[in-house]
């Protein structure tokens, strides 16, 4: 006598199910639009508000040669004699503007790490970064991390940045993604917030909103 395993029947049961599909519970589901209000708002204020709601500091710059004095600013007030940058591009716009600042070939030492991003998303002040422009590290080993962003890198929400990035990204998704939304913050120990303690301390966002 032919005896059935448990697999096999399982098995008959979703080939069944597969030959006569349920319809799915919500079906407009897809359809449904952003549960979120506020595209019409002024993106940038949006961003700024909730950026700094999360600890994240936030500056807004008219043009690149304001961005380089309100950074020099920033360096000579925290007297940081380190700092870390991978990106050329950004060393390029300190050059163009005629300014020598102290960067570090070391991570591990530096007294803050500067970086561009993907994108902003506004809906919940974080930044989108990815390990094709920034690197994987650059954001999160520094005690404190220092990104500069542009007008037209906002969006409104996380899809509109991973649709972002797909698009870009065309031929090859970077390999890491990261959302980085203020400080490192954790409550682990006794409910306490404490920032830092697995990334950065500070975060700074400069907004440009014209590029050179």
């Amino acid at each position: 006598m032919k005896t059935t395993s448990s697999r096999e029947n399982i098995l008959k049961k979703i080939k069944q199910a597969l030959a006569k599909p349920v319809p799915a519970p919500f079906e407009a589901a897809e359809q449904t639009p952003v549960f979120f209000s506020g595209k019409n708002d002024e993106p940038e204020l949006l961003f700024a508000e909730n950026f700094a709601a999360l600890q994240g500091r936030f500056s807004f710059c008219s043009d690149e040669a304001e961005l380089v004095q309100q950074l020099q600013t920033l360096f000579g007030t925290r007297q940081w004699a380190k700092l870390f940058v991978n990106e050329d591009r950004i060393k390029e716009l300190f050059a163009r503007h005629n300014v020598k600042l102290p960067f570090s070939p070391s991570l591990a030492d530096c007294d803050a790490s500067l970086t561009s991003c993907e994108c902003l998303i506004a809906r919940t002040g974080s930044l989108l970064l990815s390990s094709a422009q920034t690197g994987r590290t650059s954001s999160v080993y520094a005690p404190v991390h220092v990104c500069i962003a542009y007008m037209d890198q906002l969006v409104f929400d996380l899809k509109d940045g991973l649709e972002f990035i797909k698009q870009k990204y065309a031929t090859g998704i970077p390999s890491l993604i990261t959302f980085a939304s203020g400080p490192s913050r954790t409550a682990d120990i006794e409910k306490t917030l404490v920032t830092g303690v697995h990334g950065p301390k500070e975060v700074f966002c400069f907004l440009v909103e014209k590029r050179a």
